[in-house]
């Protein structure tokens, strides 16, 4: 992928907005949703500046090819940690049951 700017970071291959935790995946997918970056900065204040969300936003948007490669990476990383890391059985049941609680109770 591009290198990092001012915005964003690269840190254990994988990127970040600079001088936080909030990964680029977290505003990539907020983003994909359709939240405002105003939205974003009230969810995530740890980013300290809505300038800082507006410099990933434009990232994001300026390398369209790279942030869908990296975000497909980061869905492998994901799946690769799922099946090295099962959930006991005790907890995937209960949030299954947590699951069907919230879909019975929405119209």
């Amino acid at each position: 992928m591009t290198s990092a700017n001012q915005y964003i970071e690269l840190r254990d291959g994988a990127y970040y907005l600079a001088g936080t935790r909030v990964g680029l995946d977290v505003v990539v997918q907020e983003f994909r949703e359709g939240r405002s970056p105003e939205e974003m900065f009230e969810s995530y204040p740890a980013v300290g500046s809505l300038a800082k969300l507006y410099g990933a936003i434009t990232f994001i948007l300026e390398h369209p090819g790279e942030i869908e490669a990296y975000m497909n990476e980061q869905d492998g990383r994901w799946e690769r940690f799922k099946a090295d890391n099962p959930l006991p059985l005790e907890m995937t049941d209960r949030f299954e049951r947590a699951r069907r609680e919230i879909s019975l109770k929405q119209p």
